[in-house]
């Protein structure tokens, strides 16, 4: 399975959707909804042998280091990955890229996949995240190239509303090296953001712009590439193959978060909420609770692609159903787009344009497949 690692609820950054945001949430009435506890300490205090004897149970354990930013903690990254070396426990990250440079070169080229925060063009991005943010990731990102790194590099993209600019943001990201890139709609997760009027314009145009970006990425097949457009690439994948998901970042059932203190829970946003705790670094990975979408998802004729979009979002219902269900209509188009054109795609695969394989990718790792 794969499970985040919380190093630091601390951050670097004080992005727009994230932190600001926070700043202004202050009477969304979880409190009702979910029960809290805010003990954990900031830094993790998880032991490392503790940590590698709960990992050695799982036969295919993979761990995300993980924020705030895991990159403040560098000492700990380097203490995880030397007390984890003779395991065969395999190592992503999260981050926002601006401390990368930091890391020493043995110890990133240990991460196979790294995520790495970048809202499209440096203007979108600076302005989302902070003045030089863009420059900065990408000097960073280019030393990682010159030194060796053969990992993935993963974009992490967030849409913000009003903004539906799909297409050129991804483009631009495409444009400057990035051939894996997924994207997130930054939607449903704080009750004061919510305007009816502004969210039902910008899912025309999010979904008029999405429609353009999925036609792009067949064109591309044409040329013999399937660039990682994560939301893209899984949904086909599981179309060709015929398979059915259940939560796609894997949140509750195949991947879980260990919060600074030790304990496990169904995904990192949700790592002061009691809810949601499946277990302690105490339990088997095998004996961890498993924790099911609710409501009117699990009925959906959609259900088995999409899987319930956000385990946090389908339990905290912060906006009201018709804010919902602008949110499920990005999805049923993005499902449209792969069923109206999976046949071209098979055709492709027919005649060894691309192939099935060209399809393969890590599941629960990180990217969103339901944006």
């Amino acid at each position: 399975m794969h499970y985040h690692l919380i190093l630091t609820n601390l951050c670097n950054s004080h992005c727009a959707y994230c932190y600001e945001k926070s700043m202004h949430e202050f009477d969304n009435q979880l409190n009702k909804t979910f029960t809290f506890d805010f003990s954990a300490p900031d830094r993790s205090i998880v032991q490392t042998d503790k940590l590698r004897s709960f990992l050695e149970q799982d036969p295919e354990p993979i761990l995300i280091f993980y924020g705030g930013e895991p990159l403040l903690e560098i000492p700990k990254i380097k203490k995880v990955i030397q007390g984890l070396q003779e395991t065969n426990v395999r190592f992503r990250m999260q981050t926002n890229g601006k401390l990368l440079h930091k890391l020493p070169r043995q110890y990133r080229n240990k991460i196979d996949k790294i995520l790495i925060s970048l809202d499209g063009t440096a203007e979108r991005t600076d302005k989302n995240r902070g003045a030089q943010t863009y420059e900065t990731v990408m000097q960073n990102l280019s030393l990682l190239k010159k030194t060796g790194y053969k990992g993935e590099l993963v974009a992490r993209m967030t849409i913000t509303p009003p903004n539906a600019d799909l297409y050129e943001q991804v483009r631009s990201l495409i444009d400057s090296g990035f051939t894996s890139v997924h994207w997130q709609i930054d939607a449903g997760f704080y009750k004061f953001d919510y305007d009816f009027v502004q969210f039902k314009t910008f899912v025309k145009e999010y979904n008029d712009s999405l429609s353009r970006l999925f036609s792009f990425w067949t064109e591309l097949m044409d040329k013999g590439k399937v660039i990682k457009l994560y939301p893209f690439l899984a949904i086909t994948k599981s179309m060709l193959d015929h398979e059915q998901s259940l939560l796609r970042c894997g949140a509750g059932h195949a991947g879980y978060t260990i919060t600074t203190d030790g304990k496990v829970v169904a995904c990192p946003i949700m790592n002061s909420i009691i809810d949601f705790e499946a277990g302690t670094l105490d339990s088997s990975p095998g004996n961890l609770k498993t924790i099911p979408i609710q409501g009117k998802c699990t009925t959906c004729d959609i259900k088995g692609l999409c899987g319930g979009r956000c385990l946090y979002w389908n339990r905290a219902k912060l906006w009201s159903e018709e804010g919902n269900a602008l949110i499920c209509d990005t999805i049923h188009h993005l499902i449209q787009e792969v069923t109206l054109n999976l046949p071209g795609i098979q055709r492709k695969i027919d005649k060894s344009t691309v192939s099935m394989k060209d399809f393969d990718y890590e599941k629960y790792f990180g990217p969103e497949i339901i944006p």
